[in-house]
């Protein structure tokens, strides 16, 4: 059997708090996207040449630099939010309109790093915290090497999709569009689920912050098990998810 090489990519779940408790910031991809079109996830993609050298020029002790890149590049293109912060000797772009970068960068093929410089702006890594790793099972043609990483909401920006890629989004919280995932209200693919389940297990950003951070990040390369009751998909235990053992049929349902 041939194994498709997984393409790195990278994942923002960006945080905060409100009385229902943790809300996370979702968008719907386009209907016409081949992978997981109309579904509801976390603003993210794979990660550019331009990350990588971004990240060499930036972070190159930081082994997960060039994914932390891509997580700010991508939560700016799809989310309209930069984690990003005034160079040395710079006044920052605080007073520009977040949607005109963006269409510039989206539409007119800016570079990330050049606008970045065009700002005086650097890029703020340290503000994304490992959160989780998955790498899809090697049996499938269209694979992706993902790590997932926390944000805390910053400032009072009003977020919003990019209207291609994207064309919904909202902020949530995990029991809920898990809830509505399960009443067939939303498309959740099961990753984006399984993910959504380790989020709900927290009262606050706080606590599942610092969960996050006092826990190893396990790789979760889903493997294929025959077990009495048929066969079914796998992942470590040890990667603290809720649920490390589904049949397929809840895997292939997760989005309906």
């Amino acid at each position: 059997m041939t194994i498709t090489e997984a393409r790195p990519a990278a994942t923002v779940v960006l945080l905060r708090d409100s009385p229902q408790g943790p809300e996370v910031f979702m968008v719907r991809r386009h209907h016409q996207i081949d992978f997981a079109g109309g579904a509801l996830v976390f603003p993210g993609g794979k990660v550019a040449p331009e990350d990588v050298r971004l990240a060499q020029a930036r972070v190159p002790e930081d082994t997960l630099g060039s994914f932390r890149l891509a997580a700010i590049r991508e939560l700016f293109e799809e989310a309209g939010l930069l984690l990003a912060e005034p160079a040395a000797g710079s006044r920052g772009a605080s007073a520009e309109p977040m949607d005109r970068l963006r269409t510039e960068l989206v539409q007119a093929g800016i570079d990330f790093p050049a606008l970045l410089e065009s700002l005086g702006m650097r890029p703020m890594p340290e503000a994304l915290l490992p959160f989780a790793h998955w790498i899809t099972p090697e049996g499938v043609p269209k694979r992706f090497d993902t790590h997932f990483f926390l944000a805390r909401m910053q400032g009072e920006a009003a977020l919003c999709h990019d209207g291609s890629e994207t064309v919904d989004s909202l902020w949530i919280t995990p029991h809920e569009a898990l809830a509505a995932a399960q009443a067939g209200r939303q498309t959740i693919i099961w990753p984006t689920r399984m993910n959504l389940q380790k989020l709900a297990q927290h009262p606050t950003v706080d606590a599942l912050w610092r969960a996050t951070r006092d826990a190893p990040v396990v790789t979760v390369l889903p493997q294929m098990v025959q077990t009495p009751q048929g066969p079914r998909l796998r992942i470590p235990e040890a990667a603290g998810y809720p649920e490390w053992e589904v049949d397929l049929a809840t895997v292939a349902g997760a989005g309906r």
